[in-house]
């Protein structure tokens, strides 16, 4: 599937409610958190919902992408 944008989110949507509402939420959540602008929050957004559920969901996953690292606290000096 095709990106609606090239970025991605560091978001795991394991344990997440299943709720399509739930999920979109989540994202938007951290896309803002993450300094993305409302046109490129809405852009996958409006893709997301331009399909079935499963469409939906691809969508989302494919804005996500998990960066462990980023919040490894073990490798920071005390």
């Amino acid at each position: 599937m095709k990106k609606v944008i090239e970025k991605t989110v560091n978001l795991d949507l394991v344990g997440v409610n299943g709720n399509a509402f739930m999920i979109m939420g989540v994202f938007q959540r951290q896309a803002k958190r993450e300094g993305w602008s409302k046109d490129e929050i809405d852009a996958v957004l409006k893709e997301a919902k331009s399909g079935n559920y499963d469409h939906l969901l691809a969508t989302i996953i494919n804005h996500c992408e998990v960066k462990d690292d980023e919040f490894n606290t073990e490798s920071h000096d005390h």
